[in-house]
């Protein structure tokens, strides 16, 4: 709701509160004030793929029970011929796997064959566009041709976010309608699969959540007939043939946005035991500027922009029968990319997750920034807003009876605050879920908990990556009792998201090791398989790969059976 401010005294304090922290936000951006950061430009460079597996050099002990094949994401190609990319998310997709087994590890990676990487090859030169870059006309079509191309943009079938699965089968996917249904063995491209074909949807994000039975839950926008909505969608466990895909998925809830002329961006959303969470933040779409991108030469990126002046909305939606919550639990403005869980305990729902002030990052991520060095690389990284994990805390049982004007949480556990301020509002604030010792480490993102153990479920830990520079450079585990931090850094080395992997026979939470792909830009073909003891976030071992590899984003762990 834009605009909307508590009223009385509460809403004073809360604007008090408000500018206090703006205040203190910008006295700890220039404090924290980096200088001298080193060249990243390695990182976000076109490499070659490796097809067939190839051996690795362990150092240390990798443990023997460790067997499977860690799957990750990321863009692998940043030009064609003599066009290039303007954005890092725009890059063609690279497949890696590091398969694991009796403390060995074997390395291998391909391309995906998506039809842009395919058309894009062809050619010679960028011909399908993506999110931060605009391909030009092809000079092959005639004017009146390309006079009508102008009117259309396909959607990208780039998937270089992330793995995820759905009955049992692994894809790749981005945040369009096309995911790619690949083979975790090989890494072949087997099928390119549409949502629309499915359910009324135009997309779909890259961050499903998995309930136990293995049904799986998203998100995805709709623009049709019944205007702007943002899509709830459920998607059964198990396959009816072997030919199987999205069949018997279901838009089990649509919610409609406070403004559908610029509705919000979200790259992910939350999930309990008993419902989903969608955090309408003030990242907007301004659809006519998007419809029209082509018309007007621009990017995809140019209709997304921060409205810091909107609060951001929490909506709670039954997971069993689709119902949407009246109560609308609403927060400052807020940008939130990850989640790291939520779950319910004593009649509320806490719901953490990784948020920054300013939604405004995704801007400076384009690759010029990133292969910038000296005071030119450092001041792009000192614009940047840091992301710091926070806790808030959702009532869930408002009536017209709850009292307003005081606080509602009587969790001893956290010091949020949640306050009914008019019939069916309620207003929160955070608690930080960290210690002073997290602005050391830049923030923390790409988190990550013991899934299958703990999502939905109250835990103790979650690990994430350190930004002391535009991309991780540290492992970080943080321990929610006492909000204290283990740290794996080496200066000059850059871990990609950590990824847990529980012990065979896990009794605590943290029994396990934390995986991840770590780079050195100063090195060439410096890259290593890391592999950390998830108590302690001490080294085990590592595993040397003789090929240069790109940053990546996001990957999973797909254990052998």
């Amino acid at each position: 709701m834009a605009g909307h401010s508590p009223s009385g005294f509460f809403g004073r304090q809360q604007n008090l509160w408000f500018h206090l922290t703006q205040q203190v936000f910008q006295v700890l951006k220039q404090q924290n004030t980096v200088k001298g950061l080193e060249a990243i430009a390695p990182l976000v460079r076109s490499v070659e793929e490796t097809p067939e597996p190839i051996s690795t050099e362990v150092q240390g002990i990798i443990p023997p029970w460790i067997n499977g094949k860690l799957l990750r994401n990321g863009p692998g190609k940043f030009e064609f011929g003599n066009t290039h990319y303007n954005h890092w998310f725009d890059g063609m997709a690279m497949l890696h796997q590091f398969k694991i087994e009796k403390g060995q590890v074997t390395y291998m990676s391909r391309f995906l064959r998506s039809d842009a990487y395919k058309k894009n090859s062809e050619r010679d030169r960028i011909v399908m566009s993506e999110f931060g870059t605009l391909a030009m006309p092809d000079p092959c079509k005639n004017l009146y041709q390309r006079f009508i191309s102008l009117f259309h943009m396909d959607p990208s079938d780039n998937a270089n976010v992330n793995f995820v699965k759905y009955k049992r089968d692994y894809y790749v996917s981005t945040e369009t309608n096309f995911m790619h249904r690949v083979s975790p063995e090989n890494l072949e491209t087997l099928e390119k699969v549409d949502w629309s074909k499915f359910i009324a949807v135009n997309g779909a994000t890259a961050h499903p959540h998995y309930d136990h039975d293995g049904t799986t839950y998203n998100m995805g926008n709709s623009y049709g007939s019944k205007g702007f909505l943002y899509n709830i969608i459920r998607v059964p466990p198990e396959k009816t043939d072997a030919t199987d895909t999205l069949q018997g998925a279901k838009v089990f809830c649509s919610i409609v946005p406070a403004n559908r002329s610029h509705p919000s961006y979200y790259h992910s959303f939350a999930m309990s035991e008993n419902y989903v969470v969608f955090i309408e933040q003030p990242i907007k779409l301004d659809v006519l500027k998007i419809v029209t991108c082509k018309l007007r030469g621009k990017a995809l990126s140019d209709g997304i922009y921060w409205d810091p002046k909107q609060e951001t909305v929490f909506h709670l939606v039954d997971k069993h029968t689709g119902e949407i919550s009246s109560v609308k639990y609403y927060t400052n403005a807020i940008c939130v990319f990850h989640q790291i869980n939520a779950f319910e305990e004593g009649g509320f729902l806490m719901l953490d997750m990784c948020c920054s002030d300013d939604g405004q990052n995704i801007n400076n991520y384009l690759i010029q920034n990133l292969r910038k060095s000296g005071e030119a690389l450092d001041e792009v990284y000192n614009t940047i807003c840091r992301t710091f994990p926070r806790r808030f805390v959702l009532p869930l049982d408002v009536t017209s009876e709850t009292p307003t004007g005081q606080n509602l949480n009587t969790q001893p556990s956290s010091k949020a605050t949640c306050v009914k301020i008019s019939k069916d509002k309620v207003f929160c604030q955070h608690e930080d879920l960290h210690g002073e010792d997290l602005h050391k480490y830049g923030g923390l993102e790409f988190p990550q908990i013991n899934y299958d153990g703990y999502n939905t479920r109250p835990y103790r830990y979650f690990y994430g990556c350190g930004f002391q520079h535009l991309v991780g450079d540290s492992l970080l585990k943080m321990d929610l009792k006492g909000k204290t931090l283990k740290v794996w850094y080496l200066k000059g080395f850059y871990p990609s998201e950590p990824v847990f992997v529980r012990s065979p026979d896990a009794v605590e939470e943290d029994d396990g090791v934390i995986l991840s792909v770590v780079l050195t830009p100063s090195q060439d073909k410096g890259t290593f398989l890391l592999v950390l003891d998830a108590k302690t976030m001490e080294e085990l071992g590592r595993a040397s790969v003789p090929v240069n590899m790109p940053y990546g984003f996001h990957g999973v762990f797909n254990a052998a059976i």
